[in-house]
């Protein structure tokens, strides 16, 4: 089809996708909240383990949720889903911030009704973008999430503002925390919503000025979705479960790193004779850097896969990862080295979104990527709980046991292990035999 000038403008899907997704990012700005959860002295007196908890809740209903949302693709238009993750989502941070005064109430506000309108928005991007974008997967699968990373960067900076000024103003009668929470939820709800309006498929049929559909019986079809597996044959391959696998063990390294950066920062650099103060805020600028990165990884490896393959990129990006988390602990050690690395696995981290919901419509077809992707995105509900848990389960261990800032290394070498082995199995994981859509 050439004729295409009353067909909406394409690009329009990648911006409403952005704008959605900076709203969704604000899941891994909870480091942000943890401090005023932990403070004895304050209203919530969380332990840390309970602070990962509400984090790590948020991460496996949101993984949970995807595989529902994919299912619900196929009943209701992609405007609506996109609509009801955003409504679902700024009520849970609504309810969080008049209710949410309990470690019980935040995990259901914030963990489950959070993470639920988050599984139900996220995949509505992709989905639908790819559709768009048949000529661009990558790119395009990238751009649809990056905001996703850069979000986290933006809730993380304009929280500490909305701490003071919203304590000041006495907002609703609530502390620091809550207050930012109900704040957050109406711009969710509201933000969500606006960039739902261009959630809408092509027209049946409808293909891109100047490209033509690749032929099904020649040897690169899948590279290029002309295929089309229904989830329950997909579950019947083994590439299904090598991709699942590899995107855990990568995915796992990444949320750990999300989890324990400033705890981790601040041990490394105080015992290299940083004044604390002075190493909390080191840690927490690699904090912004890890979210800009993330943000930059998702485009980036996107944009290379499509030139390279998604299989040679998820190769070279799980070895990377796992070069540099061999050598995060003694990066960590300098204020230069700490942002750096944080940069890195960051920006390695963030292409794991571009790069697996590709590969999932190379190997497994365009057509119901929306289905398949959120089984394929089950392995980042378990990375969810492994990777800030194992940080966790060793930060605690060295206050018990007096091993201090030595007992970083063990998450990091664990982490870099499980990426190698990912590099190695995404080398071997060849796409499935193809059958015509």
């Amino acid at each position: 089809m050439s004729d295409n000038e009353n067909i909406m403008n394409r690009w329009l899907v990648v911006i409403g996708a952005i704008v959605i997704q900076l709203c969704l990012g604000a899941i891994y700005a909870w480091s942000v909240f943890t401090p005023g959860l932990v403070d004895p002295a304050g209203v919530y007196a969380f332990t840390a383990k309970q602070t990962q908890w509400v984090f790590s809740v948020g991460l496996f209903t949101f993984a949970i949720v995807m595989v529902i949302a994919g299912r619900l693709q196929a009943k209701i238009t992609p405007r609506a889903l996109a609509s009801l993750g955003g409504i679902i989502l700024g009520a849970g941070y609504i309810l969080g911030g008049f209710f949410g005064n309990t470690f019980a109430s935040q995990i259901i506000c914030i963990g489950f009704l959070g993470g639920a309108g988050i599984g139900l928005a996220y995949v509505v991007p992709i989905a639908v973008g790819v559709k768009w974008f048949p000529d661009k997967k990558g790119l395009i699968t990238g751009l649809a999430v990056a905001g996703f990373g850069f979000g986290a960067l933006i809730w993380v900076k304009s929280a500490g503002e909305w701490f003071d000024l919203l304590n000041r103003l006495n907002f609703f009668g609530l502390g620091g925390v809550q207050s930012v929470f109900l704040l957050y939820g109406v711009i969710f709800g509201v933000v969500v919503l606006l960039g739902s309006i261009v959630m809408v498929n092509p027209p049946a049929g409808w293909l891109p000025d100047g490209y033509t559909p690749p032929d099904s019986s020649k040897s690169n079809a899948s590279q290029n979705g002309a295929i089309a597996f229904e989830t329950g044959e997909m579950l019947k391959t083994p590439q299904f479960y090598m991709i699942f696998m590899v995107f855990f063990l990568s995915a796992m390294a990444g949320l750990m790193v999300i989890g324990c950066i400033k705890l981790f920062g601040i041990d490394v650099l105080t015992a290299k004779g940083i004044e604390k103060g002075a190493a909390s805020a080191i840690a927490g600028t690699a904090m912004g850097w890890y979210a800009i990165f993330n943000g930059f990884g998702r485009i980036i490896w996107g944009r290379v896969s499509d030139s390279i393959g998604r299989r040679v990129s998820i190769f070279l990006m799980c070895l990377f990862q796992s070069i540099i988390m061999f050598l995060f602990f003694k990066l960590g050690g300098t204020s230069i080295g700490l942002i750096a690395g944080a940069c890195i696995i960051g920006f390695n981290f963030g292409g794991n979104f571009a790069l697996f919901p590709a590969i999932t419509a190379d190997y497994f077809g365009n057509i119901a990527v929306g289905k398949n992707y959120g089984w394929v995105f089950l392995s980042y509900g378990f990375a969810g709980i492994a990777g800030p848990q194992i940080a966790g389960f060793f930060k605690d261990l060295a206050i018990s046991s007096g091993a201090g800032v030595d007992a970083w290394i063990k998450p990091f070498m664990i982490a870099a292990t499980g990426c190698l082995i990912g590099a190695v199995i995404a080398l071997l994981n060849k796409p499935p035999k193809k059958r015509k859509a």
